[in-house]
C-alpha cells in the first residue's frame, strides 16, 4: 500500500487519519455522554473529564495535519459512476464534518478555559488559556459543544451509511478505495 493517496484511491496515512479521527469523534462522544451524568462522589468525575479534554487536543493536532495532508496529497477522482449530485454531496459533507470537528474542538477549548486555566494534556504539556472572559463563555460554549456533537455523530453515521449504500447497494469502489484497495 502506498502512503499517499492516488486518483484511483487512499494512501496509508490517510485511511489512518480518517479511522484515528472516527474512533476519536466516537469514543469521545460515548466519554461525554456518560461523564455528564456523574455525580461529585464519583471517582471519575475528575479523571473523565480530563481524559476528554486531552483526546480532544491530541485530536485537534490530528485534525491540523489532517487538513494539511488533504492539501499535500489530494484524494482519488470521483468515480465516473458518480453523477454531479452525488460529487456536491461528497464535498458537502465533507466540509460540513471538517467545520463540525473544529467547531466542536474549538467549542470544548473555550469551556475548558473559561476560569483562565490551561489545559493539561495527560501532564505531558499544557495548552493555555488564551481566550477567557467572554461573558457566558462556558455557558455559552458549552452549549455549542453540545448541539455540535450530537449534530457531528449523526453527520458521521450518515456518512458511514452512505459509504455502506455505495458499496452494498450501488456496488462501487467508494467504501474500497478508503480502505486502499487498488481494484477499487
Amino acid at each position: 500500500m502506498r502512503w499517499r493517496n492516488s486518483s484511483a484511491h487512499y494512501g496509508l496515512i490517510s485511511i489512518v487519519l480518517h479511522w484515528l479521527v472516527a474512533v476519536a469523534v466516537f469514543g469521545l462522544f460515548a466519554l461525554g455522554f456518560w461523564m455528564v451524568g456523574l455525580d461529585y462522589y464519583s471517582s471519575w468525575y475528575r479523571a473523565a473529564p480530563d481524559i476528554h479534554k486531552s483526546i480532544g487536543i491530541i485530536l485537534f493536532t490530528v485534525m491540523l495535519l489532517r487538513v494539511f495532508w488533504r492539501f499535500l496529497s489530494p484524494g482519488p477522482v470521483a468515480l465516473a459512476s458518480h453523477g454531479p449530485l452525488t460529487r456536491l454531496a461528497t464535498k458537502a459533507g465533507h466540509g460540513v464534518l471538517y467545520l463540525g470537528l473544529f467547531g466542536v474542538m474549538i467549542s470544548g477549548y473555550l469551556i475548558s478555559t473559561a476560569d483562565g486555566r490551561p489545559i493539561s494534556v495527560f501532564g505531558w504539556f499544557a495548552v493555555p488559556a488564551l481566550i477567557t472572559g467572554i461573558p457566558s463563555q462556558e455557558d455559552i460554549a458549552g452549549l455549542v459543544h453540545e448541539y455540535l456533537a450530537w449534530a457531528l455523530v449523526i453527520l458521521a453515521g450518515l456518512h458511514a451509511l452512505a459509504a455502506l449504500k455505495h458499496h452494498f447497494i450501488d456496488h462501487d469502489a467508494t467504501l474500497k478505495r478508503m480502505f486502499g484497495r487498488a481494484d477499487g
